[in-house]
């Protein structure tokens, strides 16, 4: 299985909230944010592809860069 991770500006319980609509039409509900770490880091599980998750991301009005 594919591991994607993606360091973003998703701050809170309310922006992961906010993303989950676009993301889990991407990744369905195989992802998660670690909002314990620095980066916010969301990490993705599936064939998903990287494009489709920074375009989920920015749909929400938050920003994904790979790591």
């Amino acid at each position: 299985m594919r591991k994607l991770q993606f360091k973003t500006n998703v701050k809170c319980g309310a922006c992961v909230a906010a993303i989950t609509t676009e993301m889990d039409k991407v990744a369905e509900g195989s992802w998660q944010v670690d909002l314990s770490h620095p980066d916010r880091v969301l990490t993705v599980n599936g064939e998903v592809s990287e494009e489709s998750i920074i375009k989920a991301l920015d749909s929400s009005g938050y920003k994904g860069e790979r790591i």
